[in-house]
């Protein structure tokens, strides 16, 4: 069944999510603070060790840098795009309106269009959504949606701990995000390869940092703004390859 990845995804965030608001009425303010910054500092890390992994690589005996062009590109491009279409402002007035739809205030309001925002950056950023997506819609193969969702799961669960009701909402992004690429991939697929794939993944990693950095912090990044940028490296592809066929045949 194509889709049925996405599906699984979801079902896991809503579970986690769940198990996270029921875990949210119990705990004090002093709890609920401390297990932010230590998720903070997790996101962080993930973050921080994928945008490593895009930047260098071992040669010999010696460190040696890449994609460092590809960096500054991607973030002040994305930046620039994101900037003019505002995304971060409209995830924060569809969180809000999801709020009044929903009609949820006091205590279980507070923190919705934070979690909302940040756990759909969070599960819409990164390498497994798209592979596994792909993998989804090519060979009808969820496995790695499920993988990804079981991880997805256990992060709602503290970010619902601490945030509440938002959380259980970023499973509207993900669907649409998650079954645009599945719907399409045979589409995609074909101008697909590793090296795209991993600058993708290491744009996002760094996107992921500013999420960790916000938790930490408060918003100090608009990373929704900077969204744009994982689109910039498939741009970069295509200027790269339109370089080698000039020089090819000139």
């Amino acid at each position: 069944m194509v889709g049925l990845g996405t599906l699984v995804n979801m079902i896991l965030i809503l579970l986690g999510s769940t198990i996270g608001i029921l875990i949210k009425g119990g705990l004090k303010k002093k709890f609920q603070e401390t297990i932010m910054n230590a998720l903070g500092l997790a996101v962080m890390f993930i973050g921080i060790s994928g945008a490593l992994a895009g930047l260098f690589y071992v040669e010999g005996n010696r460190l040696e840098t890449m994609n460092i062009m590809l960096m500054i590109i991607s973030l002040a491009l994305g930046a620039f795009l994101g900037e003019w279409i505002d995304i971060e402002d409209r995830l924060d007035k569809l969180g809000e309106s999801l709020k009044k739809s929903l009609k949820v205030k006091g205590e279980k309001g507070n923190g919705f269009v934070e979690g909302f925002v940040n756990s759909s950056l969070l599960f819409c950023v990164g390498a497994m959504a798209i592979i596994g997506s792909l993998q989804d819609g090519l060979a009808r193969d969820p496995s790695m949606l499920i993988a990804k969702g079981v991880i997805d799961g256990v992060v709602a669960i503290f970010f619902a701990s601490t945030l509440g009701i938002g959380v259980f909402f970023s499973i509207l992004p993900l669907a649409l995000y998650q079954g645009i690429i599945t719907a399409s991939a045979s589409i995609i697929e074909p101008y697909l390869n590793d090296t795209l794939i991993t600058n993708i993944s290491f744009i996002g990693s760094i996107l992921i940092l500013g999420i960790g950095i916000n938790m930490i912090f408060g918003k100090k990044i608009k990373v929704g703004n900077l969204l744009p940028a994982v689109i910039v490296p498939i741009l970069y592809e295509i200027m790269t390859h339109l370089i080698d066929f000039i020089k090819f045949i000139s």
